[in-house]
């Protein structure tokens, strides 16, 4: 069972998302709260696997939220749930450590899904959240984005593993990409992960734009 916690400050999309998360098999609502603080002491009291956090809300924003979850290891991953799909909240939210970012509209079967991508490992944005990161990072001038000193530690496989990961291609479309087992792959990524400190596919996608290592369009 995947557990999670809502955390929204209006209590009406706790109800409903808690009613639709609630009437799926593999998952369970093990909490909800109206503000960040709120969501951070129970997220530390219940253990849930997933975090649906709004942005927007009182006493502490979902951001701060998000950080203080992401600085626990073994923490929680959270799914960004916002009405707003503003630039700054997503590229603030997957550096805070957010693993996903959907908006409010989307449809119901997307919110499940991404609740069970999410705790599965994987990274997840919105199809529109995903255009706007790559124009705005192809839109940056390559000065301003130095290679890191971490790329050095990966083999040329896991580079090129890297870079279409970057392109939004899944475990199998790399298999099928590189002629090697789906398994071959999920070892790359789990390799990748582990030697450049990040969490999962989004900051992944995340750190081989920023670092320069892909450009929108190549």
């Amino acid at each position: 069972m995947i557990r999670v916690l809502i955390a929204d400050d209006q209590a009406m999309v706790r109800q409903g998302f808690g009613a639709l998360l609630a009437a799926q098999p593999d998952l369970v609502v093990v909490g909800d709260a109206a503000d960040g603080a709120a969501a951070v002491a129970q997220s530390r009291r219940l253990d849930p696997d997933v975090v649906l956090m709004d942005v927007r809300m009182p006493v502490m924003d979902g951001l701060e939220a998000t950080r203080r979850l992401a600085e626990s290891p073994g923490g929680p991953r959270v799914l960004i749930l916002t009405t707003f799909d503003l630039d700054d909240y997503v590229y603030e939210a997957l550096r805070a450590g957010a693993s996903g970012f959907l908006l409010k509209d989307a449809p119901a079967a997307d919110l499940v899904q991404a609740v069970r991508v999410v705790a599965a490992g994987d990274g997840l944005l919105a199809p529109s959240v995903t255009r706007r990161l790559i124009s705005e990072f192809a839109a940056r001038p390559r000065a301003q984005r130095p290679r890191p000193t971490a790329l050095n530690a990966l083999t040329p496989r896991e580079t090129e593993v890297l870079r279409l990961i970057a392109r939004g291609r899944s475990n199998q479309e790399i298999a099928a990409d590189l002629v090697v087992a789906e398994q071959t792959v999920k070892t790359h990524v789990g390799r990748i992960l582990a030697k450049l400190g990040l969490r999962d596919r989004a900051q992944a996608v995340v750190f081989a734009y920023e670092s320069g290592l892909v450009a929108a369009g190549e």
